[in-house]
This record gives structure tokens, C-alpha cells and sequence, in this order.
């Protein structure tokens, strides 16, 4: 950061007055280092989040899952598996879990009887509502320090580069997928 320095001699004397390097706070030694910021962030974001998951079944990974499953069309274990960047043998284990706390099912995909879908359950969608909204508000307490303006700006970068990333659509309407999944009213 350059900043402007005056110095003085002994008797207090402007001695000298121009521009030079000031590192003032250790802050600005990571100023374009974007893998320094993503670990910070990303190692502030697991901690957050895992404290309001709770016990739920397999921490953030069975929240991005039940997420995937209520929002996306990406129905058989594999589609998720891929999606998510989970291994598939880790993702049986993984819908296994969610199984047993009914937070979804595994059903006979009629296109493909070989297949099974995977389905959230009501009592997946509600859990899932609800853990979002505890999730928001531990994303916005972590992005305490941006304007509202700012905080929807960095998600929708993030959210660009992230789709453009993996190759899919970013279009999808949370609010409106989770109206879908949880049936008429």
C-alpha cells in the first residue's frame, strides 16, 4: 500500500516527504492471493456450518446432498455422486444415512428399471427448509463485514464461476424447487 511518510529530523524538522511502500496491517500481504482467501473463507465456512448442522447425517456433505436432491432433477445415486464431486461408493454410504432418517427414499426409476431414483421425502423437504435457513444465517453472520448489495454480489460470482466450473445451468430457482418437491399445498 503506498502511502505518503514524513519524516523529521532530530530537532523536529520536516526532513523529508514522498511516496513509499507501507505494509500497515498483515491484511495486505495477501491481497491477490485468491487461494489464501478461498481457504479462509472456505475453513470459517466448514466451521460455521457444521455448528448449526448439528447431527445431521454426514455433516455438510448430507446437507449438499438432501440439497441436491430437493432442488436439482439429478435423481440416481450417480447423477449426484458426479455432481457433487463425491465418490460413488462414498455417496451409497452417504444415501444410506439419509435413508434411514427419511429424509429420502430410493424408488424404481420407470425409464430404467435398473436404476433407482432418489427422492427427498416431506420430511426431507421440511428438514431441508429448515437447515437452510439456519445455513443463511450463518453464511450472513460470516459475510458480516459486506453490505446486503455486497453479500448477494459475491454469491452470484461465486455461484457463475462454480456452474461455469461444473458445467451446468445456474438458473435454478431454490425457492421454486423446493415449492416442486414439497407437492401441492
Amino acid at each position: 500500500m503506498w502511502q505518503i511518510v514524513c519524516l523529521t529530523d532530530d530537532i523536529g524538522n520536516h526532513a523529508f516527504a514522498g511516496m513509499m511502500m507501507v505494509m500497515t496491517t498483515a491484511r495486505h500481504a495477501y491481497n491477490g492471493d485468491l487461494g489464501w482467501h478461498l481457504g479462509v473463507l472456505g475453513g470459517a465456512y466448514q466451521a460455521s456450518v457444521v455448528g448449526v448442522l448439528g447431527d445431521f447425517p454426514r455433516g455438510p456433505r448430507g446437507y449438499q446432498t438432501l440439497a441436491a436432491v430437493v432442488h436439482d432433477d439429478r435423481s440416481s445415486q450417480l447423477a449426484l455422486a458426479t455432481h457433487l464431486g463425491i465418490d460413488r461408493t462414498v455417496m451409497t454410504y452417504l444415501i444410506d444415512d439419509l435413508v434411514q432418517a427419511g429424509f429420502v427414499e430410493r424408488q424404481l426409476n420407470p425409464a430404467d428399471r435398473r436404476q433407482r431414483r432418489i427422492v427427498a421425502t416431506a420430511r426431507g423437504v421440511a428438514a431441508y427448509t429448515e437447515l437452510e435457513r439456519r445455513v443463511r444465517a450463518a453464511e450472513d453472520a460470516l459475510l458480516g463485514s459486506l453490505d446486503e448489495g455486497e453479500r448477494r454480489a459475491l454469491r452470484l460470482l461465486l455461484r457463475r464461476v462454480a456452474c461455469d466450473l461444473r458445467d451446468i445451468e445456474p438458473a435454478i430457482d431454490p425457492c421454486a424447487a423446493a415449492e416442486r418437491a414439497a407437492g401441492p399445498a
